[in-house]
């Protein structure tokens, strides 16, 4: 496996870590009492921010595996597109990968859309404002990236040439 492809696994691997952290600092008492965090904060946007990033990570070493580098602007629609075109058009990989995928992009996105909302100070609630109300979500995005993860990891693992 190409070294940068390795450290982009790592990177995956280290983002899913956090976000399970993250998760579990949200669901315990004790941790938060610890941390010194109040006992309503959660961090469950963060844990779905880590397990998209795992997501990308992932995407971001199969395609060096393909010889194919995505840079800004706009890396993470051309990272997404990439990898659609090269493993799953493609059928090297299952349909199944790109849909977890796309539901990433899209929480991320919803996560964003509340952050521009606050920020503009528009005063309206929405969908998932609540930090507990994240935590479904949050639970499934830990599972979708180690999904991703392993998949990406045995891909990669599978096609690297042996090690003499």
């Amino acid at each position: 496996m190409d070294s940068l492809a390795e450290v982009y696994l790592k990177r995956a691997r280290s983002e899913i870590e956090s976000a399970e952290i993250l998760f579990t600092a949200s669901g315990d008492k004790d941790v938060r009492e610890k941390l010194g965090v109040g006992e309503d904060s959660t961090f469950y946007s963060g844990v779905i921010s880590h397990a998209y990033y795992s997501i990308f990570y992932c995407a971001k070493a199969m395609l060096l595996s393909k010889n194919v580098v995505t840079e800004p602007p706009d890396i993470h629609r051309k990272t997404f597109e990439e990898f659609q075109r090269a493993f799953i058009d493609t059928g090297l990989l299952s349909l199944k990968l790109l849909v977890i995928y796309r539901e990433m992009v899209i929480r991320a996105e919803t996560l964003l859309e509340i952050y521009r909302k606050e920020k503009g100070k528009r005063g309206r609630f929405t969908y998932n404002t609540i930090p507990q109300s994240n935590e479904p979500p949050a639970e499934e995005s830990i599972r979708n990236a180690k999904t991703f993860f392993r998949h990406c990891s045995t891909y990669l693992r599978s096609t690297a040439p042996a090690k003499s």
